[in-house]
């Protein structure tokens, strides 16, 4: 257990006690690695803020949510008939299905006759979803609960949301997912008869960052001179220190999603890291000493090989470090709660 996500469990929890005092009705999202904690910790805090529902991305995440969390379950992914014909937990009761097609409300009414559904709309996302003009129809036969919608991120969405309540005036019920508070208080304030609830798990989960962190341990030090070699590919070494540290691809060290690259500001980064990379200088989410050296090589399976430059005191075998990275791609060895 040496690439660690570390807790500090009641700054924590306070985060997330503030958060959903903040936004009524608010539904979690657990899916994933749990964002880095971990599905059954979300379902255990899920709990404990007593929550009426949450919702998971997957039918395959729905068996460890449902032992986990005693109320209900919202699956965001929509039932496919092709897809989820044979998954077990369908005729769940505490399980509440999204439908986007007749054909596929139709497959899994055959399965279970009462199986509690949603229908997704077809938002600007262009994901997946019933068209604003067949939401209506599809939420009548279906006896829906309600109807959910995902946006892009940003702002922006009162209108885009309004028109799909205008064209689907029975249904109450709306989950919203990437909705600013400000908009949701914009909507409950045009549509007061409604209930608007708005699906969070980044947001919630990381309220407040400064109360966790990934720290690895040290696991070998040494001198070396320009010109050695080290590594799978025995690339050319500065003179420093080469730092062995635990985690590597299998924890998500320097694995990303690929980058928007949406300004002119970020393009020119992406640039210049791919530069970088070229040239094998790539910068680790390590901060060793201080700094945060570059990788002697790309990660390696469950450690990394770090480069810390002349001048820089070296760390001791054994010495905890923080590691800088992204939770939702973070699998960690342990998650401790303190």
């Amino acid at each position: 257990m040496s690439f660690v996500l570390h807790v500090d469990g009641a700054r924590w929890r306070a985060g997330l006690d503030r958060f959903v005092t903040a936004h009524p009705g608010v539904v979690p999202v657990i899916k994933g690695n749990g964002y880095g904690f971990g599905r059954d910790l979300l379902c255990a805090e899920a709990s404990r803020l007593g929550v009426p529902m949450i919702a998971v991305g997957t039918y395959a995440e729905l068996p460890t949510a449902l032992a986990a969390f005693g109320h209900d379950v919202l699956v965001m992914e929509p039932f496919r008939a092709a897809v989820h014909g044979g998954v077990p937990d369908l005729a769940n009761r505490r399980v509440v299905h999204t439908v986007t097609a007749a054909d596929d409300l139709g497959a899994l009414r055959g399965v279970e006759p009462d199986a509690r559904v949603v229908v997704e709309g077809l938002t600007s996302m262009n994901r997946f979803g019933a068209p604003v003009d067949e939401v209506g129809a599809l939420a009548a036969d279906a006896g829906a609960e309600g109807v959910t919608l995902h946006l892009p991120l940003g702002t922006g969405h009162v209108e885009e949301i309004s028109r799909f309540i205008s064209a689907v005036p029975g249904i109450r019920r709306w989950f919203v997912s990437h909705v600013s508070a400000a908009e949701l208080a914009t909507l409950a304030g045009r549509h007061t008869d409604l209930e608007l609830l708005p699906r969070i798990g980044t947001a919630l989960w990381y309220a407040d960052p400064a109360s966790y962190e990934v720290r690895a341990h040290v696991l070998d030090v040494r001198p070396v001179v320009k010109g050695d070699h080290a590594g799978y590919r025995q690339r050319s070494l500065p003179s420093g220190h080469l730092v062995v540290v635990s985690g590597g691809t299998s924890h998500g060290v320097a694995m990303e999603s690929p980058s928007s690259a949406a300004t002119a500001r970020t393009r020119a980064i992406a640039v210049a890291e791919g530069v970088l990379e070229a040239a094998h200088r790539v910068r680790s989410p390590f901060t060793v000493s201080g700094t945060m050296p570059r990788f002697a090589e790309p990660p390696h399976m469950q450690c990394s090989l770090l480069v810390l430059p002349d001048g820089v005191a070296p760390p001791r075998v054994g010495d905890e470090v923080t590691v800088r990275m992204r939770l939702t791609t973070t699998t960690p060895d342990a998650v401790v709660v303190s």
